[in-house]
């Protein structure tokens, strides 16, 4: 809730539903994913998103606001789970089949880290806003032991891939070893669509989602190919946020740091 570009942006309303619910149904659809659980903050101004998923009957935990890392490991170890899918609440078009794509890659090919997406200095080719990362339990605990700089507290994962080597397995996957040992393995689409801004972090990122969600009539089943058409069909709707800028790894937020 205390978003620096969107305050209560998570709670905006989407369609009819606020977003988190929107990234929830959908996260949920997803075949491999057993449970789905927002890990909020204990800081009072997450108090409307903890009881709006009390509410809605929505699993969740409570921690840390800058120390993400953290809150992801405490909400694993409660759930005892063996693998961690991490999707952002911030979009709310994330496609569940594209999350069983990055699953089955994890452990089908027994990597530590899968993803869609890294940060620069790597090219991302899916659009940005349907983000995934998934890894096992036990390199999320060591990552949680041994992580100590800010960026891999806020952001999570970076301390797996940070200065990865990738070479292409595949036309759609690039795999290497970090140098901190962990097995890395990248999903790339054929078609580069990597400048795409499908996440809300902005007024401008939110018009535009409610935008798609209103040609779908309040739907939330629509795949993210679905979104591609209608952006393809309409290209004035990617217009409406076009001079956004995207966050990097770089960007910590400096309250973390008081």
């Amino acid at each position: 809730m205390s978003s620096s570009r969107l305050p209560g942006k998570i709670l905006a309303d989407i369609a009819g539903q606020p977003m988190l619910q929107r990234v929830f149904i959908r996260t949920s659809r997803a075949a491999t994913v057993n449970e789905t659980i927002f890990a909020t903050t204990t800081d009072p101004s997450d108090d409307p998103v903890a009881e709006y998923c009390d509410f809605s009957g929505i699993p969740f935990t409570r921690g840390s606001l800058y120390d993400v890392l953290d809150r992801y490991y405490q909400a694993a170890k409660e759930s005892k789970a063996d693998v961690i899918v991490r999707i952002t609440a911030d979009c709310p078009v994330i496609d569940p089949a594209l999350i069983d794509d990055v699953v089955n890659t994890l452990i089908d090919g027994e990597y530590d880290f899968a993803c869609n997406r890294l940060p620069p200095p790597f090219h991302r080719t899916f659009p940005i806003g349907l983000d995934t990362e998934v890894c096992t339990f036990s390199v999320l605990e060591k990552a949680w032991k041994e992580a100590r700089e800010p960026q891999h507290r806020e952001h999570a994962m970076p301390y797996f891939y940070e200065g990865v080597q990738l070479s292409a397995a595949s036309r759609q996957l690039s795999e290497g070893i970090s140098p901190r040992g962990f097995r890395i393995a990248l999903l790339n689409h054929a078609t580069d669509f990597g400048d795409y801004r499908w996440t809300v972090d902005t007024p401008e990122d939110l018009e535009f989602m409610r935008q798609v969600y209103s040609r779908f009539n309040g739907r939330d089943d629509f795949s993210w190919k679905e979104v591609l058409d209608l952006v393809h069909n309409e290209p004035k709707l990617m217009e409406i946020n076009a001079g956004v800028k995207h966050k990097t790894l770089k960007d910590i937020d400096k309250r973390a740091l008081k």
